[in-house]
């Protein structure tokens, strides 16, 4: 490791849906955390490690801050309200609106509490004109003194080696916190369970995928072979809903399940032979126990 080595975290925060676990993927180079259009995709903090030759930034990604309705939506937002302390910089991520809405107000409150370096990230200004941004400067500009304000696509990736700039300068120097080669601080039973997540997410509507959790009950690898079983179990809270997620012939679950082991085969360089089975377990997210169960622990 070189002398004047830097590293340090920087949380990213901001309301559902606006990109950011797509912009972690982006900063990184490698997807890791789910994506779909649905709000509240992104259940955890999630860390993600990118090393470079002259330092080490750990990203922090949390659920989008919203208006919790059950005990799980309690438990997300307030890893959002935590992610933003103790660390060496924020970045909140907006959207091209130039009217900060009120979860975008609270976070700024945070930020001004924690007084660590910020970046306001103007996303998806690959949807608007130039001259859009200006007025998203000026609104944005007036609630807050920020330390730079980064226009960007998480989607095409605009934007993004600048922001990479500005987040370097801010780190301190210090010791490598993760290994040549990590990505993430998830195992990988975990990811495998978010990759099936995914899918439910982008595959069903409505209410249906946000009241499902999905379980490894089993992850490893055959002797003397490269491949893998998996085996998932994906609960939904009511009978009704267990219908649509195996679908007419079991042909939605099929459809899932294809989805997600392509995806867990490219994530682990190797053959993946995944099961499904699809249980009820009703009012899962405003049971406790079950939520802990689940992984959703403040740990």
């Amino acid at each position: 490791m070189q002398e004047n080595f830097k590293s340090g975290f920087v949380t990213l925060i901001g309301r559902p849906n606006v990109g950011k676990s797509t912009l972690m993927n982006c900063l990184i180079g490698q997807k890791i955390a789910i994506t779909s259009n649905k709000p509240q995709t992104t259940r955890n903090r999630i860390q993600t490690v990118l090393t470079m030759e002259e330092g080490q930034i750990v990203f922090v990604d949390t659920p989008g801050l919203h208006k919790a309705r059950t005990r799980l939506g309690d438990y997300m937002v307030k890893v959002v309200r935590q992610s933003v302390a103790d660390v060496d910089g924020v970045m909140l991520l907006v959207e091209p609106v130039d009217r900060p809405g009120a979860p975008e107000r609270e976070l700024i409150d945070r930020i001004r509490a924690l007084g660590a370096p910020a970046a306001l990230v103007i996303n998806k200004i690959d949807t608007v004109e130039k001259e859009k941004l200006l007025s998203v400067m000026a609104a944005y500009g007036a609630a807050y003194d920020w330390d730079a304000v980064v226009p960007i696509s998480a989607k095409t990736g605009e934007g993004v080696d600048e922001l990479l700039e500005v987040l370097g300068a801010w780190l301190p120097e210090g010791p490598q916190l993760f290994p040549d080669g990590a990505v993430t601080d998830q195992p990988e039973r975990q990811i495998m369970a978010e990759i099936v997540r995914e899918k439910l997410l982008r595959e069903l509507d409505k209410e249906i995928p946000h009241g499902t959790a999905v379980e490894v009950t089993q992850f490893s690898q055959r002797d003397d072979t490269d491949i893998i079983d998996c085996h998932v179990t994906i609960y939904c809270e009511k009978a009704s809903h267990k219908g649509i997620i195996i679908g007419k012939g079991g042909g939605m679950l099929k459809k899932i399940s294809t989805q997600a082991r392509q995806d867990m085969e490219s994530f682990m360089g190797a053959k993946v032979y995944l099961e499904t089975w699809v249980k009820v377990k009703e009012n899962w997210r405003d049971n406790p126990a079950a939520i802990q169960n689940f992984g959703y622990t403040e740990d």
